[in-house]
């Protein structure tokens, strides 16, 4: 009975996103469906923006990496995206609405070659690159939270399950755009608050008060120490050195550089209620961090006192909140309803930023290689098909890199994270900030953070711990030095794009 009430309410749960998805499905023009004709009001810019970030990191990665290793990563990461997040609203969001809508760009890749007036069109091909590349595999971190939802909950095939889930995100993102994909993220933000909140409190009651959470946690050397490493099989805990707290810290350095955020600044209706937004954003992105990192170390006592099995491994600690969802779905009627919505809530981590990416990777596509770097004059209406048709391939991809459920989801996002913020994090704070900065230094610094990603994770990092750094970070600094040397050593730029940067 409680594993049928579960399906029941994320049945009505799915169905209302389609819903959705069909309301705001008569989308006109191409600005329509990138940014929903840049109307969107300030707590609905905020807390889809933020719905949009939180993946499935927020309540299967965080949790399980808390559970599994303790506070340290899962600490210094939140309060990095912490950071960044706030730097974000603060420093970036204004200004890139004004800019953007001065330019009347759509995409991140289009406001970057408009901003250089780059007529050689290898910025929109290196940002659609980066776009398509980068995307599949944090789209598939989405899709493989569903699968491992539905295949630990009720036994269905992981694979099954995984392309239902997906079908049901592309169905609503292709129908509705980018405002389908906001209000979607609004309600979704809504029922993972709800989720964190629940799961908090009776995680706390099963383990037997928060004494004895504390108590169970101070049984693994170094579990509770911001500067220790360690994991619950260990028997004592290592070092988190200054090198590990640094390098996890710049995981705040990613948010100036995603497309799927980045988007809602320039889609808001009025740069001055961002100021609104910024608040919102940036406390409910502090309070559902804290708490997901503090379920973690109560998931920890739950193993204690029976309630939970021990995990083996990282990703079998990521299903944490699945479980105790199952076990409140076992005490009655409303409780299995109640488990029903936390289990959405994960849906809905998946959801709200599955289809933010989907929506960005499609723009890449169709507005920045079709239109134009290849030149295609295609009409609205066959826009829209192939923005639609782009969203559905991005997804078919997602759904075979996802093949795999023994895959973190916190390290594919990890990966993903690192690629976007080092190709478009430095070059768009230099293309809104700095006045010098040319074509030829974002056109090199776009690469190099790309390359530099790469070359870190496969081949420097693996050397030993002195390299064993966040790929994003050394990333970011090669490609900030490649765009300041570039552009100093190349022709500054005319006049006519001196007066744009001023004028805004």
């Amino acid at each position: 009975m409680s594993s049928t009430l579960i399906l029941i309410t994320i049945a009505v749960y799915l169905v209302g996103m389609l819903a959705i998805g069909f309301k705001y499905s008569n989308n006109k023009t191409s600005e329509d469906f990138y940014l929903g004709g840049r109307k969107l009001g300030p707590i609905v810019t905020a807390m889809s923006t933020e719905a949009s970030d939180m993946s499935a990191y927020l309540l299967m990665g965080v949790p399980g990496l808390a559970l599994f290793c303790g506070l340290a990563e899962a600490s210094w990461t939140a309060i990095g995206l912490s950071v960044g997040t706030y730097l974000n609203w603060l420093i970036v969001a204004k200004r890139l609405r004004r800019y953007s809508a001065k330019l009347h760009s759509i995409t991140v890749p289009d406001f970057l070659a408009a901003r250089f007036h780059d007529n050689t069109r290898l910025i929109e091909i290196l940002g659609a690159l980066t776009v398509i590349v980068f995307f599949v595999p944090y789209t598939a971190s989405g899709f493989a939270a569903c699968g491992k939802l539905f295949n630990s909950l009720f036994g269905f095939d992981y694979m099954p399950a995984m392309i239902i889930s997906a079908a049901v995100i592309v169905a609503y993102c292709a129908l509705g755009g980018f405002m389908a994909a906001s209000v979607t993220s609004l309600i979704q933000s809504i029922v993972m608050t709800f989720a964190l909140i629940v799961v908090c409190f009776f995680g706390i009651s099963k383990a037997g008060g928060w004494t004895a959470v504390m108590d169970n946690a101070r049984t693994v050397p170094g579990y509770l120490n911001l500067f220790a490493s360690t994991d619950i099989t260990s028997t004592e805990a290592g070092s988190y050195t200054f090198i590990m707290i640094v390098s996890t810290l710049a995981w705040g350095l990613g948010y100036f550089g995603m497309p799927h955020i980045l988007i809602h600044f320039m889609a808001v209706e009025n740069e001055d209620k961002l100021n609104i937004s910024r608040r919102v954003g940036s406390v409910w992105c502090v309070i559902s961090l804290g708490v997901a990192t503090i379920i973690g170390i109560i998931g920890f006592a739950m193993t204690k006192t029976g309630a939970l099995a021990v995990p083996g491994s990282e990703p079998e600690a990521e299903n944490m909140i699945v479980n105790v969802a199952h076990l409140i779905a076992q005490s009655g009627f409303l409780p299995a309803i109640i488990g029903g919505i936390i289990l959405a809530g994960i849906l809905a981590a998946t959801m709200s930023t599955a289809d933010a990416q989907l929506l960005a990777a499609a723009s890449g596509v169709t507005h920045n290689l079709l239109n134009d770097v290849l030149g295609l004059k295609l009409d609205d209406k066959k826009n829209m098909l192939v923005a639609r048709l782009t969203v559905i391939g991005v997804a078919i991809m997602g759904v075979i890199f996802a093949s795999d459920p023994s895959s973190s989801i916190f390290r594919v996002v990890s990966f993903a994270w690192a690629g976007f913020g080092a190709t478009f994090g430095p070059v768009m704070l230099f293309a809104l900030f700095w006045k010098r900065c040319n074509k030829y230094g974002a056109i090199a610094g776009m690469a190099s953070g790309m390359i530099t990603i790469f070359i870190w994770k496969y081949m420097v990092r693996p050397i030993g711990p002195a390299f064993n750094i966040y790929e994003l970070l050394p990333a970011f600094v090669v490609s900030s030095l490649f765009i300041v040397v570039v552009s100093l050593i190349t022709p500054a730029p005319d006049k006519a794009i001196t007066a744009e940067f001023e004028s805004v």
